[in-house]
């Protein structure tokens, strides 16, 4: 089956740190461009971060160096490790396959707040 399937959000103190998951299954992940994208209450979904099949990446601005993607093709896995969260932070987090047929997650919540 094609699928994405997030993990790993909550609920994290500002200043503190969480790693999603996103795990692919169904089609050959390691030829892929994978991204994370985030959508806050009342806001439109925003790309967070791209990460080609040879590991380039790049990032939105407000990330600020604080969140990095990253891949590991023998488990079929992208990553974003985030640092220093912010209450404005808080959205539900997505990952996406750009490419056409384009494919989403299900999503998973992170929460920022004291």
């Amino acid at each position: 089956q094609v699928q994405l399937v997030e993990s790993g959000g909550g609920l994290v103190q500002p200043g503190g740190s969480l790693r999603l998951s996103c795990a692919a299954s169904g089609f050959p992940f390691s030829s892929y461009t994978m991204s994370w994208y985030r959508q806050a209450p009342g806001k439109e979904r925003e790309l967070v971060a791209n990460i080609t099949p040879g590991g380039n990446t790049n990032y939105a601005d407000f990330v600020e160096g604080r969140f990095t993607i990253s891949r590991d093709n023998g488990k079929n896995t992208v990553y974003l490790q985030m640092n220093s969260l912010k209450p404005e932070d808080t959205a539900v987090y997505y990952c996406r396959r750009p490419s056409f047929p384009t494919l989403w997650g299900q999503g998973t919540q992170v929460t920022v707040s004291s």
